[in-house]
């Protein structure tokens, strides 16, 4: 069948500014691929939310005054059925959404996010893709870089947890893993290690299962929060 026999994609908005929420719902509904079944407007509300219409995508506030979305996430993310997570946020290295990525959610948009951009991104996220560019993952990266300079201890006791579960990894998954925390895509990867994509693919799906994760994102955290080094194989 074409595409246009497929089912939309079904989103859930989670913002507790009622004209966000109806400007996005106005955006995405505008759009015969996608399907906005329900709102909420607090994080609280978001377990009930998923339970009662099942969404594929969650659009999640990342400041709200009861439950944030941090918190919010790692509700969702801890279901039998998880919606994918899309946090929204009005600042691009909020500390906020290194923490929700920390915890698995699947990616962030800002608010001001261009309506195409916008649904492309809920498509990507639905389809299991990353939505974040490299460049944007580097961003992340340093900017945790910056902080972990101001709070040595904090850093400490990542770098230890995150090398013991790189411990986990073969040579080669580990050699992938570092490349990923450089922000390389699957072609990138498979130029710098002689791979092809199909295999980095399988490498990259292999690294998640062992490490728990649930993103490409996270496993560029974990790497950074190891301290792996580029010369380091």
């Amino acid at each position: 069948m074409n595409g246009a026999s497929a089912a939309p994609v079904r989103v859930a908005i989670i913002d507790d500014d009622p004209l966000v929420r109806a400007g996005l719902a106005m955006i995405l509904g505008g759009d015969p691929t996608l399907s906005v079944v329900g709102e909420a407007g607090d994080g609280a509300d978001a377990v009930a939310l998923v339970r009662e219409v099942a969404p594929d995508v969650v659009l999640m506030d990342i400041r709200m005054p009861r439950r944030d979305g941090l918190a919010a996430t790692g509700d969702l993310l801890a279901l039998r059925e998880p919606p994918k997570v899309l946090v929204l946020t009005t600042f691009d290295a909020d500390e906020m959404v290194l923490a929700a990525l920390r915890v698995g959610a699947h990616g962030f948009l800002l608010k001001d996010t261009p309506p195409a951009r916008l649904v492309e991104a809920v498509h990507a996220v639905a389809a299991g893709l990353p939505i974040l560019s490299p460049h944007a993952t580097s961003a992340l990266i340093a900017e945790v870089a910056t902080r972990d300079a101001a709070g040595p201890s904090s850093a400490d006791r990542r770098r230890v947890a995150a090398r013991a579960a790189l411990e986990a990894l073969t040579e080669r998954e580990l050699e992938v893993a570092a490349a990923l925390g450089r922000g390389l895509s699957n072609q990138e990867i498979g130029s710098a290690l002689y791979l092809s994509v199909a295999t980095v693919k399988a490498h990259v799906g292999r690294i998640l299962t062992k490490l728990g994760l649930e993103n490409r994102t996270q496993v560029a955290i974990l790497v950074h929060d190891a301290d792996l080094g580029d010369d380091e194989n």
